[in-house]
């Protein structure tokens, strides 16, 4: 029986996981290779983890903190990321952190795959926006770079962004202030490339706002406010300051009815005018993100007030890595949870930070001193 043909039988609970992203992400991500290891805190014991090969030594040193701070997690482990496990295990659904044409290859979900492929580009979402009166900032579409010409820069307002209608990890963005800046950076594109000229949104705050289609209905999972460097997401924080979900809610559910699977996300800017706020979308992740994984976490366990953010360190391995004192104690809320691991290896780790924005604030005091 073919995977396509077997959905109808699988139970929702029941997953093998493969979260490496190497076919999605940004060249020059450090140990983007590594990523895989980060969805095992989401996983259950009935689940399969796909991990690379790498964080095997890892693994006795992730388990016990898990053990230790009461979090679940699949001991069924495959050590390589070959995608043809997606279909081959009876009884098992896939998780993926982007579902292409590499992963529907093996599992067969062709409305799946179309309609990620449309809404990753940040012009087709404008479009599907607009079409639903969704608010989104006064942005221009251009199917290439060449269909650019002076009449329309007239339009743009300074200072405005230029962007790759498909982009990962902030790549493809520029801030530019003037018509000069802007023809500097267009010139950083190839001819053939789709981009947009969108207007600035006067804000420091940034929402990301979560989906879980489950069975025959989508669900609003959380919404949490983004920790930046610029362009590049650092990190989360839970509650987020403003969840305004009737500004996406249209979106998701046409999302949802072609055929969206698993986790997706809207970033949305919190903007304060002389009438009120406003909320205005500015694309979707059509897949998990770097908030998902902690948000699953502190689901699991009821947390809910943390913030989650990358920390550089020293360290080369687990074991070094002091948490005496503060790892996250169930008992009183509280503490710290491992969460992206395997880039340990490189310099970095990704860490939970569980309790009051007081705690966190000296939790990530102290886990840069003991880094």
């Amino acid at each position: 029986m073919s995977a396509a043909l077997a959905q109808e039988l699988i139970p929702d609970n029941k997953y093998i996981y493969n979260h490496d992203i190497m076919n999605c992400t940004a060249e020059g991500v450090i140990g983007n290779h590594l990523y895989s290891g980060r969805a095992l805190g989401i996983t259950e014991p009935w689940d399969i983890i796909q991990i690379h090969d790498e964080l095997k030594p890892f693994w006795q040193d992730i388990t016990a903190h898990y053990d230790r701070v009461g979090l679940t997690y699949s001991q069924d482990v495959v050590w390589y990321l070959d995608l043809k496990h997606l279909g081959a295990h009876i009884g098992y659904r896939p998780s993926v952190f982007f579902y292409g044409p590499d992963e529907n290859q093996y599992w067969g979900d062709n409305d799946w795959l179309n309609i990620v492929d449309y809404i990753n580009s940040k012009n087709n979402f404008m479009k599907v926006a607009n079409e639903l009166g969704v608010d989104v900032p006064l942005t221009l579409c251009f199917e290439s770079v060449l269909d650019v010409v002076h009449e329309d820069l007239k339009e743009v307002t300074y200072p405005c962004y230029l962007k790759a209608a498909i982009s990962v990890s902030g790549v493809g963005i520029y801030r530019c202030e003037n018509k000069a800046e802007l023809l500097i950076n267009l010139a950083k594109f190839e001819k053939d490339i789709p981009i947009q000229i969108q207007e600035e949104v006067v804000t420091s705050t940034f929402l990301n706002m979560q989906y879980k289609v489950v069975g025959d209905e989508v669900l609003r999972l959380e919404a949490s406010e983004q920790l930046l460097d610029g362009f590049v997401h650092q990190g989360n924080r839970v509650p987020a300051s403003h969840a305004p979900w009737d500004v996406v809610e249209p979106m998701a559910q046409w999302l949802f009815s072609k055929g969206m699977k698993g986790i997706f996300a809207f970033d949305v800017a919190v903007v304060k005018t002389e009438t009120g706020w406003r909320f205005p979308a500015i694309e979707c992740n059509p897949r998990f993100n770097g908030a998902s994984y902690p948000t699953l976490i502190a689901h699991k366990l009821n947390i809910s007030s943390w913030s989650a953010m990358t920390f550089s360190t020293k360290y080369r391995k687990l074991s070094d890595i002091d948490l005496s004192e503060i790892e996250y104690d169930k008992k009183t809320g509280e503490g710290a949870i491992i969460v992206n691991w395997g880039i340990i290896s490189k310099g970095k780790i990704v860490i939970l930070l569980a309790g009051s924005q007081e705690y966190q604030k000296a939790l990530e005091v102290e886990l840069i001193a003991r880094l």
